[in-house]
């Protein structure tokens, strides 16, 4: 019951501050190149305290995931929210979330909570960190786009492992080549087409390598070996791209179902559908991806 009073006095603070937002002048703050406007500071230390009122550093690293993940439960949906500046640059958004800035600003607090009176310096690293390629940040192509790229950098900086060849996954064998080839779609490639070829480079690499799914006709079978707060990726049946979507495992009534920021719904929910039955209603969609976040320094 208090975690549950403790979400709903968030979930009201975060809709005051998206009311702010409309009348109010942002301001940013700067301290070693962070910037971060008033919206999301607040919303930031309000995660702060209501994370000091629970047994945070007794839980799991799965259940922290899901505690912070449900905090964010009613955020607005957001898209594009990381290419709206003309050069790239952290993005701090906690407002306004999308499938991935969603799993990336979670996965970033879960490593900030674990400090005490954790800093906006603390969790803006550990988010630069899990965004890009070995945590550097210096243009455009080293923010990781593609989402088994993604699993891949973070799996080699030790933040989660990939689950899924393990747990009975198959091969994926599918040519990703979708930014290349649809340079209209990205700002950043419209406005620098130079930056195109260093996109095909990395679509290479992630051509070599070995991937593994979940087809979406055998997930019931092997949800028990999936646990809460794993990280899911769902895989594409869109020519040339690997992942269409991602979210939160969460287990519900005996039932495998997703925690994820919903293009459709316009905000972050808990999927009515169990996760198996999502995909299989979706024509899009092929399968999954399973990682499992590593708890380290």
């Amino acid at each position: 019951m208090r975690i549950r009073i403790l979400q709903i006095i968030l979930m009201i603070s975060f809709f005051m501050f998206a009311c702010q937002a409309k009348t109010e002048k942002k301001y940013a703050e700067k301290s070693n190149e962070i910037q971060v406007d008033s919206v999301d500071l607040a919303i930031f230390n309000s995660l702060n305290r209501v994370i000091a009122n629970l047994p945070f550093d007794s839980l799991p690293i799965g259940d922290q995931i899901i505690e912070i993940g449900k905090l964010f439960l009613q955020t607005p949906y957001g898209g594009g929210t990381l290419d709206k500046n003309k050069n790239e640059e952290l993005v701090i958004n906690l407002h306004q979330l999308d499938c991935t800035t969603y799993l990336e600003n979670v996965l970033a607090l879960s490593k900030s909570f674990t400090k005490p009176a954790s800093k906006i310096s603390d969790f803006s690293n550990n988010l630069k960190k899990v965004r890009y390629r070995d945590g550097e940040l210096t243009n455009y192509n080293s923010r990781l786009h593609y989402f088994t790229d993604w699993i891949f950098n973070n799996s080699k900086k030790g933040i989660v492992a990939d689950l899924t060849q393990k747990i009975g996954g198959e091969i994926y064998d599918k040519k990703i080549n979708f930014m290349s080839t649809h340079v209209s779609a990205y700002p950043a490639l419209v406005a620098n087409d130079s930056l195109v070829d260093k996109i095909k480079e990395t679509e290479l690499l992630i051509n070599s390598r070995k991937r593994y799914y979940i087809p979406e006709i055998r997930i019931e079978s092997i949800e028990s070996k999936i646990k809460d707060g794993d990280l899911i990726a769902i895989t594409s049946k869109i020519k040339g791209l690997d992942v269409s979507h991602t979210g939160i495992a969460i287990h519900l009534n005996d039932r495998l179902h997703l925690i994820h920021a919903s293009s459709k719904q316009k905000k972050v929910v808990i999927s009515d559908l169990s996760l198996a039955e999502m995909l299989l209603k979706n024509k899009f969609q092929t399968g999954i991806i399973v990682t499992r976040v590593i708890l380290n320094d």
